[in-house]
């Protein structure tokens, strides 16, 4: 019985990279017959900023709100998604800001210093591209934009990172590189 998938493309562009990854894994994840529900930021309309942090609600706008409902339904979460600047993109950061809100994500109980994890039982893969090369991202840089998502949001709310692919350099990658790439995609989303 195949799982209930949310692919979320992190990249702000249809026409990228991240883009074409997306696209193959949703198609393969489909073919293992799995039921997939794709979210590409870059299409959809709401503020990326947290206008007054949580010190005041900020209403979701009607695509966050399908958002939140389709990170419910879903069993678990394909984040694919570029490094840039040692981080990710503004446009995901600030999804994650306005839909990983307190009593959706996350809630702080009293007298508990970590709060509890209302996404539970989900889990993730992570499809990282970079122009730097990845053993330099990792073993120079320490990867904070892999550790971010991972650890610091993912984990944070209870969602379980299961695998990690990292591809790069994009930067002047030629068609065969790209292809091999895709088909990599394409296997971790046949499982």
């Amino acid at each position: 019985m195949g799982k209930r998938i949310l692919v979320i493309l992190g990249h702000p562009s249809s026409n990228s990279f991240c883009a074409a990854l997306a696209e193959r894994y949703t198609q393969a994840a489909l073919h293992a017959g799995h039921e997939v529900r794709q979210l590409f930021l870059g299409r959809m309309d709401f503020d990326p900023v947290l206008r007054e942090g949580y010190q005041q609600v900020q209403p979701l706008e009607a695509d966050l709100l399908r958002a939140q409902a389709d990170i419910l339904w879903s069993e678990h979460l394909a984040l694919i998604y570029p490094i840039w600047w040692g981080g990710v993109p503004a446009l995901l950061k600030g999804f994650f800001d306005r839909v990983f809100l307190p009593g959706f994500a996350f809630k702080y109980r009293e007298g508990k210093a970590f709060p509890e994890k209302l996404l539970h039982g989900r889990s993730a893969h992570l499809l990282v591209t970079m122009d730097t090369p990845p053993w330099y991202y990792r073993w120079v840089y320490r990867m904070p934009g892999l550790h971010q998502i991972r650890k610091t949001t993912l984990a944070f709310c209870g969602i379980e990172p299961q695998r990690t692919l990292t591809f790069g350099p994009i930067l002047g990658a030629s068609q065969r590189q790209r292809e091999a790439w895709l088909l990599q995609a394409q296997a971790i989303a046949s499982r």
